[in-house]
């Protein structure tokens, strides 16, 4: 029969590992140092320890059910009816030791049952420049998206138009959100933000997880989040569950603003070229045989797309038009229906 699992406080009066665990396995079993007594939120942190001291402070005795090792991994089963089930997963990384425990609640949190897709951001492949004081960046290989690094006057992740950054997502984990907060250094960066004409704020995280920080009142936190969003209502803050989803939304969002403001800038030289009397040469638009009638205010998408080309304007070969390609476009029916 396995012994039970013991749970006891660090004698380490400086170590940022507050406990110590004895997992039951082997003769003298295996302790490590850990920062939580579960795996409860998110996968729990290890480093193995000396060994387990002769005066230790128990916390918890919790009895074991089985407690087997497989390859890298340690399962654990507890003989309680909830949260009895967890794992210690031992790998090795940049030379050293790494050890995570975890449950099936956090590796469900931490892998969500959904399918990032793979189409373009509005049709286009996307180029992302990213700054370079970026240590772990995004690498979008799974978006249809190609990466440069440079360094950014505002955020992390940016799409130029005409060689300027016009729309920049500002990346951040939740306990680095907490202390730009609690610091004052997110008011400057969103000030930063504000100058351009697109930006955004993204979390890898759910706002759930602000009132479960260790170090970090969420009351304190929640209060500053909603003090930054009041003042720079131009710059949403988006949690995201993940940092694949939130990787996935920044490239959604910027092929969007990078779309919209290509449109928007098409649009205005166009205003300028009807402006300036220039002449315009359209093409005969060609209409589809046994065609239903249009509900009042819809377009027809192919009409729009030909008029676009024919104008030497940026057009998607599918989906949604930007709002500003259709209105240029009645604007140049209207005027020449006049």
């Amino acid at each position: 029969m396995p012994d039970d699992l013991l749970i006891a406080r660090n004698p380490e009066a400086d170590s940022t590992l507050p406990f110590l665990v004895r997992i039951p396995l082997g003769p003298h079993g295996i302790v490590v140092k850990a920062r939580q007594t579960w795996p409860r939120e998110k996968k729990v942190y290890c480093h193995r320890a000396e060994g387990w001291p002769a005066d230790a402070d128990i916390v918890e005795r919790l009895a074991v059910r089985s407690c087997t090792r497989r390859g890298p991994a340690i399962d654990l089963v507890l003989a309680r009816a909830r949260e009895n089930r967890s794992q210690f997963v031992i790998a090795q990384a940049r030379g050293r030791e790494m050890i995570f425990w975890q449950s099936p609640r956090t590796v469900k949190q931490a892998r969500p049952a959904v399918r990032i897709p793979t189409a373009r951001a509005h049709g286009q492949v996307l180029e992302v420049v990213v700054d370079t004081a970026e240590k772990y960046p995004y690498t979008f290989n799974g978006q249809q998206a190609t990466t440069s690094r440079r360094r950014l006057p505002a955020g992390d992740y940016a799409v130029l138009l005409d060689e300027r950054v016009v729309a920049a997502v500002e990346r951040k984990t939740i306990e680095d959100l907490a202390a730009s907060l609690l610091s004052g250094r997110l008011t400057y960066a969103l000030a930063e933000l504000t100058a351009l004409p697109r930006a955004a704020v993204v979390v890898e995280d759910r706002y759930s997880r602000l009132f479960k920080l260790e170090h970090a009142p969420g009351a304190r936190v929640a209060e500053a989040l909603a003090e930054a969003q009041a003042r720079f209502p131009a710059v949403p803050i988006v949690f995201c569950e993940t940092r694949p989803l939130a990787q996935e939304w920044t490239y959604r969002w910027l092929g969007a603003c990078l779309s919209e403001l290509t449109a928007a800038e098409d649009h205005r030289d166009l205003d300028l070229t009807f402006a300036s009397g220039a002449p315009v040469v359209l093409r005969e638009v060609p209409t589809r045989r046994n065609q239903a009638p249009r509900p009042d205010g819809a377009v027809d998408a192919a009409a729009v797309r030909v008029w676009a080309r024919a104008h030497d304007l940026p057009v998607n070969d599918r989906g949604r038009l930007p709002q500003s390609l259709v209105d240029a476009y009645l604007l140049d029916q209207a005027r020449r229906s006049e």
